[in-house]
């Protein structure tokens, strides 16, 4: 069961120990984005990759906490295999690890099928649609996060790094006491993950780095890459860097914008049109319609915790209805003014906790949708966009969420029903496992008065 060239995978070996590397970290996605993998001695890499290297499948059904959840083809099944085979063309040398380089892998079943469980493959099978209506959807991703530090006073055992208000744009050891961002911008170019610029964000301790647009694999590998790189390095510096939608009452959420157009077969630009409404095409005004229509069903993908629906409400610069608008942020679907083959959708949906592959594989999935179906925009937003009787509310909660996903047979049938099956079983085990947890806040809230 071969997946790659062979003769590839000896020169790949070949060239590594040219570089002087002697250990490669093969690593793919798991549901919820975390790295999984192995490191493997490069002397030994091309015997021991050749026929895949195995796993166990529960990888797909593990929670943050070790749990195991019995997802379909896991426990109940006996616990099988899954079996990783190495993308070469995505090997890097990891700039902060010496002798060590990194190799993203696609996932199969032991019988040579891919995994229905496997983000990349089910992103794969997105844009494998789009190529069969000469489409190459591209895709830029613009992710913000936390930095921490430990503090035993601190409620949550942590406060912010560079604890200031008011710090959004600012550059420097203002906003960046420990030039943090600035180290991991350089580490992270290094990497090749082709990160284009970084800034303070809003809040105390938060930074977004915006990643450059490229075809939508590409660009979901490099931010699948980039999410773990930032919590690396911020370990070496004894810090932690968390994705987590919203970690503190008292600052905003944490975004991941994503850009989206497609190019036919030649490279054009295929959302730009100066004749069109707006200056955009058909098949733009489309995808922006699959989008909408599916965003309900989306939301369980780009807002994938409890925690994630804690970020959005009116004036916070996140979504809140399905609407659009053009270079309107209070909008959940952002045209930008720039046109020609700069002509994109902005999609401020998700929050940074959202799998990589599987946010991307979520958009690209409805507005290939709107595109097939040659659905139309409904009348676009003016001005403010956190007013109940322009549009239609997002889910109010993950529980909401995934029952619109469960509904939506035909992002489903796009996405995979196996998938998505999948993907349901876990999170509704979050929420079982969440309602029954006391927390602190009820703790507060009742135990004096009651």
């Amino acid at each position: 069961m071969g997946h790659f060239d062979e003769d590839a995978l000896r020169e790949l070996a070949a060239q590594l120990r040219a570089d002087d590397i002697d250990i490669v970290r093969i690593g793919y996605s798991d549901l919820i984005g975390t790295e999984r993998g192995r490191d493997i001695l490069v002397d030994r890499f091309d015997r021991t990759v050749g026929d895949g290297v195995a796993f166990c499948r529960s990888v797909y059904g593990t929670s943050p906490m070790g749990d195991v959840v019995d997802i379909a083809g896991g426990l109940s099944a006996g616990l099988p295999d899954i079996v990783a085979f190495p993308d070469v063309a995505t090997a890097r040398k990891v700039p902060w690890e010496p002798g060590v380089a990194h190799v993203i892998a696609d996932v199969y079943n032991p019988d040579g099928t891919p995994s229905e469980e496997s983000p990349r493959m089910v992103l794969k099978r997105v844009v494998q649609q789009f190529s069969e209506l000469g489409m190459t959807p591209v895709a830029g991703p613009e992710l913000e996060f936390y930095v921490v530090e430990k503090d035993d006073t601190a409620v949550n055992g942590y406060r912010r790094y560079g604890e200031a208000t008011g710090n959004v744009y600012v550059s420097g050891l203002k906003g960046d006491p420990e030039n943090l961002l600035l180290s991991s911008l350089r580490e992270l170019a290094a990497y090749d993950i082709d990160v284009v610029a970084a800034n303070h964000e809003f809040s105390s301790g938060q930074f977004e780095i915006n990643l450059w647009h490229s075809e939508a694999l590409d660009a979901a590998d490099r931010a699948f890459r980039f999410k773990t790189a930032v919590k690396e390095l911020a370990r070496r510096r004894g810090k932690m860097a968390t994705f987590m939608a919203k970690p503190f009452n008292d600052e905003g959420g944490s975004g991941f914008h994503l850009h989206f157009s497609t190019l036919d077969d030649d490279g054009r630009p295929l959302f730009d049109d100066p004749e069109g409404e707006d200056g955009l095409s058909k098949i733009a005004r489309s995808a922006i319609a699959g989008v909408l229509a599916h965003a309900p069903a989306l939301a369980a993908i780009n807002n994938p915790t409890i925690n994630s629906y804690k970020r959005f409400g009116p004036d916070t610069l996140a979504p809140w209805l399905v609407d659009w608008g053009l270079d309107n942020r209070s909008a959940m679907v952002r045209i930008p003014p720039e046109r020609g083959r700069a002509s994109r959708m902005e999609l401020r949906l998700g929050d940074a906790s959202a799998n990589p592959y599987l946010a991307i594989a979520g958009l690209l999935a409805a507005a290939y949708l709107g595109i097939r179906d040659g659905l139309e925009p409904p009348a676009k937003l003016e001005g403010y966009g956190y007013d109940l009787a322009k549009a239609d509310r997002l889910p109010e909660d993950l529980s909401a969420a995934l029952g619109a996903l469960e509904e939506d047979k035909d992002l489903a049938e796009i996405l995979g029903p196996e998938f998505v099956s999948t993907f349901v079983a876990y999170k509704r085990n979050e929420l079982e496992r969440f309602g029954q947890y006391v927390t602190d806040w009820e703790f507060r809230e009742y135990a004096y008065h009651l």
